[in-house]
């Protein structure tokens, strides 16, 4: 089968290879592959990866082999899913455990943009428990989770505030449901319930003083490589005061991702949550949409489609 892998050239360097097709283990399902998305921490990967290296987490396709143990979807069923890597292939082997059938009004595209960062806005909201009537403030909004944290969070209730690092990065959020949008430097929306952070640095402490008393900051980031550094009184004026940490690929072993992204695909379905799909890219060639990827360029996320 077909692949992409590392070049060994930075985060764009990559070239197609041949390698044999996955061998399923009992409890996965041989999946043939049609759109994949791309998250920035793979790029951060590829950026680092030694030379043939094979990434790749979200995907969307077909089952052409069910689980052996008769688990999961049978042959010809659309499926999304989340692979350990190797997603960026022409096949590939999901656990059941990870995948979920795709309604019939989503695309391809829409699914494969799914698993990595609805799965991340979804266990990092429900961390901070019920948003109904609170203020949830989003940092990164701009950005694929940052995009479907705005959108569940008003959908569960809350007032959303969005920041940015651009008014251009803003585009659109007030239309997925945030009532603030503001850049960092205006650090505009008032007190806060629950802190949703990627950003890290100056804008999260910035953004864990609007905190109230019994609030929540759930970090799955750290997008400025800076140490955390919260305000002197950082528990005293803020009693009862919880931090959170996220790493998706910890968090799933405690959860059920595949009942979780079968969740999220039907509110795309019903019109509830839109996968956010800014730009979709052949993988023959997808050099040019990574380069706008990482230059955030784009708001929301990058498919490539296999050919």
């Amino acid at each position: 089968m077909k692949t992409l892998i590392t070049t060994g050239e930075g985060p764009f360097g990559l070239r197609h290879a041949q390698a044999p097709d996955p061998v399923p283990a009992p409890d996965e399902a041989l999946v043939r592959v049609r759109a994949v998305s791309v998250n920035r921490g793979e790029l951060a990967l590829a950026a680092v990866s030694p030379a043939g290296t094979r990434l790749g987490w979200d995907v969307a396709g077909t089952v052409v082999e069910a689980a052996a143990d008769g688990s999961g979807p049978p042959p010809g069923t659309r499926v999304a899913g989340l692979a350990d890597g190797g997603g960026w292939a022409e096949h590939v082997a999901l656990p059941v455990s990870r995948l979920a059938e795709i309604p019939g009004t989503v695309t391809d595209e829409q699914a494969a943009a799914l698993p990595v960062a609805a799965l991340t806005a979804w266990y990092g909201l429900r961390k901070a428990g019920p948003l109904l009537g609170r203020t949830v403030l989003v940092t990164g909004a701009g950005g694929g989770v940052g995009r479907m944290a705005v959108q569940l969070a008003a959908g569960a209730g809350a007032r959303v505030v969005a920041w940015t690092g651009s008014p251009g990065r803003g585009q659109g959020l007030a239309g997925l449901g945030a009532e603030v949008v503001s850049t960092y430097e205006q650090a505009e929306g008032g007190a806060s319930d629950v802190v949703f952070d990627s950003v890290g640095g100056e804008v999260l402490t910035r953004a864990f003083v609007t905190l109230r008393p019994g609030g929540a900051a759930v970090v799955y980031g750290n997008t400025t490589r800076s140490a955390l550094v919260l305000p002197a009184d950082w528990g005293r004026a803020r009693p009862g005061v919880c931090l959170h940490h996220l790493f998706l690929f910890d968090e799933i072993g405690r959860q059920d991702p595949a009942a979780d992204l079968a969740t999220l695909l039907r509110l795309c379905a019903d019109g509830r949550l839109d996968p956010q799909v800014a730009l979709t890219s052949s993988w023959d060639d997808p050099a040019e949409a990574l380069k706008r990827l990482e230059g955030r360029a784009v708001n929301g996320k990058v498919v490539l489609l296999l050919t």
